[in-house]
């Protein structure tokens, strides 16, 4: 039987994850949703998404593209989730638990649903009733625009049940994507939300004026302050070091690709946060992770000095400088 793969969003991420999976040899039927109609339309006519990526030619039935979300996904063996995590309770508000029963979820967000702070596998599972041997996280330093350009470039993919991840991973393998399997889905999707916070805070300290030597240090403290908190939050035997984690922290933190590093970068140099975020006109996912993991660290209690800045810096409009000496005094 041939499996069927439903892709939910039309930004860049998900676009690059339909060029991956029809670049891909291996037999699969590729299903997509967009909210989009104009850029539907386009996509079936000049096999290029309008808005994102539009360089890259994409490879999939036109009728397998609809605004229709229950028909794409009622097709799918697999549904991967790639819209902002803010969004994400708006795109499934018809869908019932039932439409899901069955199907592999698939998280590319890389981010937290704000108001219930739940990464996107315990949204699925609490809301959906996903049962965890069946949510796949997709994580790993994997720039969209690099994609498009066909660089050499790393993904994991994590589920409890590491056979599913070895299938997912094999229709997302090509000449210029290697795979990794884990069985960690709540480390990488908590270190992808982390990293946001971290890149916004390279952003800012670069707006700032500090140099590669401070951005160093920050990054340093920032992948330890990474493995204390999945450490207390899903102790399970992990190398913070693997490109999951790490790797995917530092092309965040210094990628000229990175919209996290800058929007933190605008709000370094002197923009407030929403003159920043209406410049940018994407959605930067450590925004909302500051304010999420501020909340769901009272819970823990973990000693996270880098987030907390940031949450100062953003959501209680504190002066990025004063923040940032601050910060750098309690670095090591």
């Amino acid at each position: 039987m041939v499996p069927k793969i439903a892709m939910i969003g039309g930004g860049s991420w998900a676009t690059a994850i339909v060029k991956m999976l029809a670049d891909n040899l291996s037999e699969k039927e590729i299903f997509w949703w967009m909210r989009n109609e104009t850029a539907i339309e386009h996509i079936k006519k000049f096999k290029h998404n309008p808005h994102y990526l539009s360089s890259v030619e994409l490879k999939l039935a036109g009728d397998n593209i609809s605004s229709d979300i229950h028909s794409i996904i009622e097709s799918a063996d697999f549904v991967i989730l790639n819209v902002p995590a803010a969004f994400l309770k708006e795109t499934l508000s018809t869908i019932t638990p039932d439409d899901l029963k069955g199907k592999k979820i698939v998280s590319a967000i890389k981010g937290i649903v704000p108001e219930d702070n739940l990464i996107i596998g315990e949204f699925m599972h609490e809301k959906y009733n996903i049962p965890y041997h069946d949510i796949l996280v997709v994580s790993g330093p994997c720039h969209a625009e690099e994609v498009a350009f066909e660089k050499l470039s790393y993904l994991t993919i994590a589920c409890t049940d590491v056979d599913k991840a070895a299938v997912f991973a094999s229709f997302l393998s090509t000449r210029y994507i290697k795979t990794n399997v884990s069985d960690d889905i709540f480390g990488t999707e908590y270190a992808a939300v982390l990293k946001n916070i971290y890149a916004v805070a390279s952003g800012i300290c670069h707006g700032l004026g500090y140099g590669d030597n401070f951005q160093a240090v920050l990054i340093s403290n920032a992948i330890s302050e990474m493995k204390r908190f999945v450490d207390v939050v899903h102790p399970i035997d992990r190398d913070i070091k693997e490109s999951a984690y790490l790797g995917d922290l530092l092309v965040t933190a210094y990628s000229q690709f990175s919209r996290n590093r800058t929007f933190g970068n605008m709000v370094g140099k002197g923009y407030t946060v929403k003159s920043a975020q209406l410049e940018m006109n994407m959605v930067a996912e450590g925004y909302y992770a500051a304010k999420c993991m501020h909340i769901k660290n009272q819970e823990y209690n973990v000693d996270m000095p880098i987030c907390k800045a940031v949450h100062s810096i953003i959501y209680e409009k504190r002066s990025p400088q004063i923040e940032m000496k601050l910060l750098a005094e309690k670095l090591s």
